[in-house]
């Protein structure tokens, strides 16, 4: 692992804490120095609450999980083990250590090591916080799983009091996309039925339902869905997870056995057949009824019945962003031409499913939005040389240097494609000719065509988005959303009219220019978590977003890259990109 890496996986894991204690409603305490072990269990110790113990522990364990180790690491290559992380807690006789054993051997999923710890600790007579000792009367009393109509994946939620009487909640992200598998998850300091209701008031989304779960399918579908994430590589990470897998499995080792997990539905080829046929003589797909467009609805109905969730009617933007920028340039080998008009394919078969399914035009827009965002970069994808095959997953794992990317179809329309893309985002054929590079400047907020009734309402969210780009961004991403605020509110003053939080706005402005400027994802020291741990918020600013994009006049449901139509939006750092792209793709067409 590199420095570089490793230096930004320690800032990520600085701001766990803050995103936790943020869907929490709580302060975080003073924290001691990351490499100081000692200092932060006493710091844990003397909390107000088992919280911050249980999760220290927790991320103790899982960092000595073997789980966490990849298949193409040598066996000599160096790890640290159970054994030794077990052996320096017992080498050192003191409250902190005592602590963390007890709560090790109460999380322990093989008693001979509870065992050897109890016996290891059993002299040892250090003052304990009371609920230590009761922690294997630990109860799990409630699961909820809060579901999507499109079905990406469900959140299963477990309600949980300590003998002592405080209460945590557990929120496990189960991915149906990927294969039913845990993909995210963390466990916050309040209880079940507090964070149920607010997360209802908070979505207020008519496509998503929330139903009590048996405890014993809530055990049934989380472990499954950790035994298989388990086995996934590259593995899924966040700032929680897999840190706070040894605390859900002891949680999820509570609830009685014998559920019911998630059943994949099996589709026949007969019933695929009868799907392909009757999409094609339906008012969607009799325009499209051809070899060449059966032979590609084929795969994609092969795609949806066999992998992800296994529905092949069951379309969402996850699903679409799968299907075009990883599955068919990665499975499908074919000439550029036949896998050209799968986007156009799509759309077809995605209004048929939505239509057959009964589900809301709205969503139905924005899977569609998603197909447009991803056409460019899926056309340009089946034209560059790359591994096909059990070899992109080994060069996805890292076992192979990728292929280089430049292909050699001149020819190829996709080159007025991407500079259509890249028109765009900046604004229009001019404005990618005469697109610069110098730094936004820092300026005055435009208040010229804002109404005076909601200035006041607008300068608080103005000092709000100066605030977290001081933060989390730099001044021309302030300069950008002080831009794009100033459009919004004088294009719909209307929105700061209504009643609303403040920060939400501010969010979303923030998280709008974030998204254009590629300021959030991998390479990148600052994710959308950071940005909702800043404001304190629990859900996503996307929704919000839509909101503010409308009303500067731009489709509110995008994508990928966002774009915003306007270069004066974009920080020097994107536009030296568009313009090496406006290059590349300049030089391609000659």
């Amino acid at each position: 692992m590199s420095k570089k890496r490793s230096a930004k996986q320690q800032k990520r894991q600085k701001r766990r804490s803050a995103r936790l204690r943020a869907v929490a409603h709580t302060d975080p305490p003073a924290r001691a120095p990351e490499n100081d072990l000692m200092a932060q269990l006493d710091d844990a110790i003397h909390a107000d609450s088992p919280f911050d113990l249980l999760g220290l522990v927790s991320s103790l364990l899982a960092a000595v999980d073997r789980r966490e180790r990849s298949p193409l690491a040598r066996e000599d290559e160096p790890t640290l083990a159970y054994d030794q992380l077990l052996e320096s807690l017992l080498g050192v006789d003191n409250r902190q250590t005592t602590a963390a054993l007890w709560v090790m051997a109460a999380l322990s999923a093989d008693e001979l090591h509870a065992v050897r710890i109890r016996r290891g600790v059993a002299s040892r007579h250090h003052a304990l916080p009371d609920w230590i000792a009761r922690l294997p009367d630990t109860e799990v009393y409630r699961a909820v799983e809060m579901s999507h109509v499109l079905g990406d994946g469900d959140d299963v939620l477990l309600g949980v009091r300590l003998a002592a009487g405080h209460e945590l909640t557990a929120l496990v992200y189960i991915d149906h996309n990927m294969g039913t598998v845990v993909k995210d998850a963390f466990v916050v300091d309040e209880p079940v039925a507090d964070l149920v209701r607010y997360m209802k008031r908070k979505t207020s989304d008519p496509d998503t339902t929330w139903d009590d779960l048996s405890l014993a399918d809530a055990r049934a579908r989380v472990e499954a869905a950790i035994e298989l994430g388990a086995m996934t590589y590259p593995p899924f990470s966040s700032d929680s997870w897999p840190a706070c897998r040894p605390l859900v499995e002891w949680l999820a080792r509570m609830l009685p056995t014998g559920g019911r997990g998630y059943v994949r539905p099996e589709w026949s080829e007969s019933q695929c057949r009868r799907l392909v046929d009757d999409f094609f003589t339906s008012s969607y797909g009799s325009a499209l009824d051809d070899d060449r467009h059966r032979d590609l609805l084929d795969s994609i109905v092969w795609f949806g019945s066999d992998y992800g969730p296994g529905d092949p009617m069951r379309w969402s933007a996850v699903a679409v962003e799968i299907l075009l920028l990883d599955w068919v340039p990665r499975k499908i080998v074919a000439e550029v031409g036949h896998l050209a008009p799968v986007p156009e394919l799509l759309r077809a078969f995605i209004r048929y499913c939505h239509d057959r399914r009964g589900i809301r035009a709205a969503l139905t827009s924005e899977t569609l939005h998603a197909v447009d965002a991803y056409e460019a970069e899926y056309q340009e994808a089946i034209r560059t040389p790359r591994r096909q095959g059990p070899m992109a997953l080994l060069e996805a794992m890292g076992a192979f240097d990728r292929v280089d990317a430049e292909g050699d179809d001149t020819d190829s329309p996709i080159q007025d494609v991407m500079l259509a893309s890249l028109r765009r985002r900046v604004g229009g054929e001019e404005e990618l000719a005469a697109l610069d590079t110098e730094p936004l400047p820092a300026g005055d907020f435009d208040w010229t065509a804002i109404p005076d009734d909601i200035r006041d309402r607008v300068e608080e969210v103005r000092r709000l988005c100066d605030d977290c780009c001081e933060e989390l961004f730099d001044l021309e991403h302030r300069t950008a959303c002080q831009r794009l605020l100033a459009r919004a509110a004088a294009g719909d003053p209307e929105v700061f009219r209504r009643r609303g939080a403040a920060r939400t706005a501010a969010a979303a402005i923030c998280w709008i220019i974030g998204k254009a400027n590629h300021g959030f994802g991998r390479g990148v020291d600052v994710q959308v978590r950071d940005l909702m741990a800043h404001f304190g918020l629990r859900g996503s600013p996307s929704q919000r977003a839509q909101t503010m994009l409308r009303a500067v006049g731009l489709n509110p449901y995008q994508y990928g890259a966002m774009d915003l139509e306007s270069a004066d939006l974009l920080v020097s750092t994107c536009r030296e990109q568009i313009v090496e792209r406006r290059s590349f793709w300049l030089a391609r067409r000659q």
